[in-house]
């Protein structure tokens, strides 16, 4: 595992790291920010945008390649809140609703390419992001585990943690993941 610090918003930074990883297996976005808001500011919505949303795509068109060539897989690291809106945290919660739906169009346009694509559906983890919370909150071990058992599992949409295995059952039996593989049907087959 090679852990990549950098600013995803920084394309110098981006192509920088993708030059320095000549081979890769599995691509974690994990970057992201949760700035409290009631919609008021638009800045703030861009901001969470050119992170969660703009930033994982950026990264993970740099690193296409290697992942293309290994048959890899992407793991998108996305919320409950991508599910359902956290009001205290509105911009956050769209940013990772369009995460959500981007992953899912990944899925469909890279299986041709013998990439997988992988939505973390995290609930709340004991990490910097969460602090001054008083929810119960997973051990970030917990999520980490969960996250690379649905990995090896082959599951689209891992939901890693006490909170968010919750919400697995529907989200998986739901009307979202039919209209996701109907929709999917209509990629065209990749030319061999």
């Amino acid at each position: 595992m090679t852990p990549l610090v950098l600013d995803v918003t920084d394309a110098r930074q981006i192509a920088r790291a993708a030059g320095a990883i000549r081979s890769l297996d599995v691509l974690i976005n994990n970057a992201g920010i949760a700035i409290y808001d009631d919609l008021g500011d638009p800045e703030i919505i861009e901001q969470h945008l050119a992170v969660n949303l703009f930033g994982t795509l950026k990264v993970t068109r740099a690193f296409l390649p290697q992942l293309a060539r290994a048959e890899g897989a992407i793991v998108n690291n996305l919320s409950l809140a991508a599910i359902a809106s956290l009001p205290m945290i509105p911009a956050y919660s769209i940013s990772k609703a369009a995460s959500s739906n981007m992953t899912q169009s990944m899925r469909a346009l890279l299986k041709g390419q013998g990439v997988t694509v992988h939505g973390v559906f995290l609930g709340p983890i004991d990490t910097d992001m969460n602090r001054g919370l008083e929810i119960p909150k997973a051990p970030v071990a917990v999520a980490a585990q969960g996250i690379f058992d649905g990995l090896e599992k082959g599951e689209e949409d891992i939901f890693p943690d006490p909170a968010s295995l919750s919400a697995a059952e529907g989200w998986r039996a739901g009307i979202t993941k039919g209209l996701e593989k109907e929709f999917a049907a209509f990629v065209p087959p990749v030319a061999s």
